[in-house]
């Protein structure tokens, strides 16, 4: 396992943060065990002047974790179903973070097959943003932690090439859905919404 990324390595602009992210490792521990991902899909949510991004809102209770110093977490709940993980971006008080949309199993991968239950077969263990929580066991009690220490951080993994990074619109919203703030690795099959061409099992 890589070392743990400082908070130094937040403390940029989020798109560079998106892209450079792409290739670490997330990994969770809880009472269960410890389980981890290689990322490999990401999301960049630029600020107040991003429609898209929860502090378009301006500063609130649920965003406050957005405001702080880089390298926190930023964990939310969407249709009353899923967690969602992000880590903050910038320096403190300029409300912005990456939102990690897949990864590919990387430890604990028995521990995530039985919190995602035996229906779930393949790619569909990890490829989405609600799926990856689930199964890493990311949860609203993580929020707002900083991604240095505890049971929650990020660890360096293999750097990937920028001709392996492919660069889309964002997906799943409708403000801003044109902006092109999605980076993936290109031909992963872990990824949440791949070219048709790539298999649709492990």
């Amino acid at each position: 396992m890589g070392r743990i990324l400082p908070r130094e390595f937040y403390d940029r602009e989020t798109e560079t943060v998106a892209r450079e992210m792409l290739g670490t490792i997330l990994e969770c521990r809880t009472p269960a065990g410890v389980a981890s991902g290689i990322i490999v899909e990401t999301e960049a949510y630029t600020g107040e002047d991003d429609p898209a991004c929860h502090a378009a809102a301006g500063r609130t209770r649920r965003t406050a974790p957005l405001y702080g110093p880089p390298g926190t977490s930023y964990v939310y709940f969407i249709y009353g179903v899923h967690w969602c993980f992000n880590a903050v971006t910038r320096a403190e008080g300029l409300a912005s973070a990456v939102l990690v949309r897949a990864v590919e199993p990387f430890s604990g991968i028995d521990l995530m097959k039985r919190r995602r239950g035996s229906r779930v077969q393949g790619v569909n263990l990890t490829n989405g943003p609600g799926k990856l929580c689930a199964a890493l066991g990311i949860d609203g009690t993580m929020n707002a932690r900083s991604l240095q220490r505890g049971d929650l951080v990020v660890r360096a993994g293999r750097p990937v090439a920028a001709e392996e990074i492919e660069t889309t619109a964002r997906i799943g919203i409708t403000k801003a859905a044109d902006w092109p703030l999605r980076y993936f690795i290109r031909g992963n099959r872990f990824v949440s919404k791949a070219p048709k061409a790539l298999p649709a099992a492990m």
